[in-house]
């Protein structure tokens, strides 16, 4: 039988940015206390799963998360954490750093729904993308071809090092990041709600199809006993 492989997503814990309700995609802000403390928890859930291979973001928040992660793990002495640019969140453009109601309304002008969350209810990922880099002044956000089009090759990778290997693989990126490419790959994953920090979805790859074990997990976190 066909071993495949199966991928612990984790987001990354909480940052300033998340904290101050800030836009971030590749802005780069450090963990808060609250977002360091929380990945701990999640770590010490995770403490006894063997990982075989560990990846990252390029970005610090993803780094430091994993990181912690390995710390608490206790089979993790050999592994060492790769950095893959692939894995990054969203580039919101001029966009980045912004308050994010404000900026989600000017991104609503191009959608023209009656209210923000009368967009969300309606519009889908991709449609939301590509109002993104209309409503960037500079036109530098990324649209949703070349957003999946980047974490699609960055899978690809992975998948081509650890198909049919029955190995346990590591990827802590960002919220957008994990939840947008399992809508694309998991069918019975629909209209998947944004990501909790440090939060663990895992899904299987096997025959070709990868199927969702997990999807937002937080009740594997642990306090200091």
């Amino acid at each position: 039988m066909n071993k495949g492989c199966t991928f612990y997503f984790v987001r990354h814990g909480q940052t300033y940015f998340n904290h101050y309700r800030k836009i971030q995609g590749w802005s780069n802000t450090p963990l808060t206390e609250e977002g360091t403390e929380d990945v701990y928890r999640s770590a010490r859930g995770l403490a006894d799963v063997k990982f075989d291979a560990v990846y990252t973001s390029d970005l610090s928040r993803t780094v430091q998360t994993a990181s912690i992660i390995l710390e608490e793990n206790k089979h993790a002495d050999e592994l060492t954490i790769e950095m893959m640019p692939e894995f990054r969140e969203v580039f919101f453009g001029s966009f980045e750093g912004e308050d994010v109601d404000k900026a989600w309304a000017a991104i609503n002008k191009e959608l023209k729904y009656p209210s923000v969350a009368e967009m969300y209810a309606q519009s889908s990922i991709p449609e939301r993308m590509n109002a993104t880099k209309k409503a960037d002044p500079h036109n530098d956000a990324e649209d949703f071809l070349t957003f999946w089009t980047r974490i699609e090759e960055g899978l690809m990778k992975l998948i081509s090092k650890h198909r049919d290997t029955g190995e346990k693989i590591l990827v802590v990126a960002h919220g957008n990041t994990i939840r947008y490419l399992l809508n694309n790959l998991v069918a019975e994953l629909e209209n998947p709600q944004p990501l909790l920090n440090a939060s663990v979805s895992v899904a299987t790859y096997r025959d070709g199809a990868y199927h969702l074990e997990k999807y937002n997990e937080v009740r594997h976190f642990k306090d200091i006993e």
